[in-house]
């Protein structure tokens, strides 16, 4: 068992200290006490709703297609694209023209362009990476011709 926290002079307990360290037992509050109130009722409710849905009330119905079926979401088909060899700018500017153009839906344009930004974060990484490496060598070839 583990020690009873302790408080301090004036009563409270101790920062970072409880006085009740396993925390009230899950499900005794209010509301657990109203889902278990409403527990029963449920499949009523959802065949009163269900026949005021196919009555034509739609309130009823929209209440039901809301919680039941997933929301339908517009696909855009794959198009291809061919992008210039040039730099990324130019690759971008091909894709913003795409759009413009209605080649490519606004979505797939985002996307691309966000696709051509990772690739030049990844770019000046790898540039960077190796303009490093070259001045660390330079550096090195300096010291052992000078040691």
């Amino acid at each position: 068992m583990s020690e009873p926290a302790k408080s301090n002079k004036a009563g409270r307990w101790k920062a970072g200290e409880s006085g009740n360290p396993k925390g009230r037992p899950a499900g005794t509050g209010d509301v657990a006490r109203i889902r278990d109130a409403i527990a029963a009722h449920v499949p009523g409710v959802l065949q009163t709703l269900v026949v005021k849905a196919l009555e034509g009330d739609i309130g009823a119905a929209r209440l039901l297609l809301e919680r039941t079926v997933a929301p339908l979401r517009a696909i855009e088909p794959a198009q291809p694209l061919s992008l210039p060899n040039g730099s990324l700018t130019d690759q971008g500017r091909a894709v913003l023209r795409a759009v413009a153009s209605g080649q490519l839906a606004p979505g797939q344009g985002t996307s691309l362009l966000s696709a051509l930004g990772a690739l030049a974060r990844v770019t000046e990484i790898d540039e960077l990476t190796a303009r490093i490496e070259a001045l660390e060598a330079a550096s090195t070839r300096k010291e052992d011709a000078h040691g």
